[in-house]
């Protein structure tokens, strides 16, 4: 009696038997319900490999040949090696291929969550039902070949995938990584986060010629929506727009948000703060500081106490957006500076002496 093993078919949801479409969608199915990037479950990481594994072996008529047949044990070792023979054979079969790869190169080298959930830098919809992708998305749209769906350059080697060893005469291209991020800082004014604005980035990347192994530099724009209120340090995402070799898959390209020097304000968060130096003489008598603010009007802010260095009057609702509530705002904070004289004359002196206190 066989002894199964890993039950492929069950890990893809599907029944002996299946055709290659059944088991390309299964695939399909399976893997963007469990990648790593959508499903935060535990477990997910492990389940994603162990579809890629299904999908390897399933995909490949060789392997799958010996699987139907003989089952894991065969396929690992206790197997022939195709034919109609039934002694023992040299066949063996290890997983080695990485579960990301593949999933890569079924949706031909591109982000599919940025198709199948829409979500802006590579997001997701977590709303969206995965169970049946299908059901809104065909696979013509999907690098279009022989093979209903499947890039060229995957197809081309899925002959050779019975080979000796886990990945067989499988397209080299497999194990492209993508590089890492190009982060570049973007400048942005407090008036620009007070507002929202558009910021448009000129960048200049490689990408391949149609012979898919010399390249071009090519020019484009990329537009950055800035939001009101965004924080100093906020990211935003381009997916895979670094350069483009025939080895690679290109890096994204991420702006970080930086705050430029203000020539009146500094920022606090969602406060802005206002620098009001004041006399000694003010700071001891009183005083009314005309406020400035980001939208050009002016707050006059009064005080009859004794302003002490470093004391602080706030005034509510007047600073930037808050990020994630821009209907609200943070605050201005006034920050008093106390200008001390550098030389008095004797009577000056005298005069104080005679008011002040002694300590």
């Amino acid at each position: 009696m066989v002894k199964m093993g890993k039950d492929y078919y069950d890990i893809l949801g599907i029944k002996k038997g299946a055709s290659e479409d059944d088991i390309k969608k299964a695939y399909r199915k399976q893997a963007l319900r469990y990648h790593p990037d959508k499903n935060k479950a535990p477990e997910a990481e492990e389940k994603f490999k162990e579809i890629a594994e299904a999908y390897d072996v399933l995909s490949d008529p060789k392997k799958k040949d010996i699987y139907d047949r003989f089952g894991e044990e065969g396929l690992k070792g206790g197997g022939p090696t195709g034919g109609g023979g039934a002694g023992p054979g040299t066949f063996s079969y290890t997983f080695q291929g990485d579960p990301h790869a593949i999933f890569a190169e079924f949706f031909g080298g591109r982000n599919p969550f940025e198709q199948f959930f829409g979500g802006r830098n590579g997001g997701m919809d977590e709303e969206m039902d995965t169970d049946d992708p299908f059901a809104r998305f065909g696979m013509g749209g999907m690098g279009g070949s022989a093979m209903g769906g499947f890039p060229r350059s995957f197809s081309s080697g899925m002959g050779g995938m019975g080979g000796m060893g886990g990945m067989g005469g499988r397209s080299s291209s497999l194990m492209k990584r993508q590089d890492p991020p190009v982060v570049h800082d973007l400048g942005v004014t407090l008036e620009e986060v007070f507002s929202g604005c558009t910021k448009k980035m000129k960048i200049s990347h490689k990408r391949l010629n149609p012979d898919r192994q010399t390249t071009r530099i090519e020019d484009k724009i990329l537009e950055v929506e800035i939001k009101r209120g965004w924080k100093e340090g906020t990211k935003i995402t381009f997916p895979k727009e670094g350069d483009e070799t025939p080895h690679n898959i290109p890096a994204d390209v991420v702006f970080v948000v930086k705050d430029k020097p203000h020539p009146v304000f500094r920022r606090d968060g969602s406060d802005i703060i206002y620098p009001a130096k004041v006399s000694l003489r003010d700071a001891l008598c009183g005083c009314t500081v005309n406020a400035p603010t980001l939208d050009g009007r002016i707050l006059p802010v009064t005080t009859k106490d004794i302003v002490r260095p470093g004391m602080k009057r706030r005034i509510t609702g007047e600073g930037l957006p808050l990020p994630k509530r821009p209907d609200r705002r943070g605050d201005l904070v006034v920050e008093y500076e106390v200008k001390f004289p550098e030389r008095l004359s004797q009577s000056a002196r005298d005069t104080i002496a005679q008011v002040l206190p002694p300590s």
